[in-house]
């Protein structure tokens, strides 16, 4: 667990510099897509492991704290909800089938 979140914290970083510095020049309608709050979303939700997500979420969020201009905590605080709230969704209402041998 903690050697993925090592591997995440430089591929998020390769994000948001790709957010900050690429993608300013081809926003639509001003609006330019955030890829860290996209990869902990499809991270937390095709991952198995809440520390995963959670840990995902910690970094995704510090980084875009360091790059953005709110308060420090701001992304850190909405990704740790959005982490915790899709694992309470799958916990609580998602059903994977398992196909048992025979």
């Amino acid at each position: 667990m903690v050697r993925n979140i090592f591997i995440l914290i430089p591929l998020f970083y390769f994000f948001i510099l790709l957010q900050v510095s690429f993608l300013v020049h081809f926003s639509l309608w001003r609006w330019v897509p955030n890829l860290i709050l996209i990869s902990v979303i499809l991270l937390n939700i095709f991952s198995f492991s809440i520390k995963l997500g959670v840990g995902a979420a910690l970094a995704g969020g510090f980084l875009l704290d360091v790059f953005s201009s709110n308060f420090i905590g701001f992304w850190i605080l909405i990704l740790l909800a959005l982490a915790f709230l899709i694992s309470f969704v799958f916990k609580k209402y998602v059903r994977i089938p398992f196909v048992q041998g025979g």
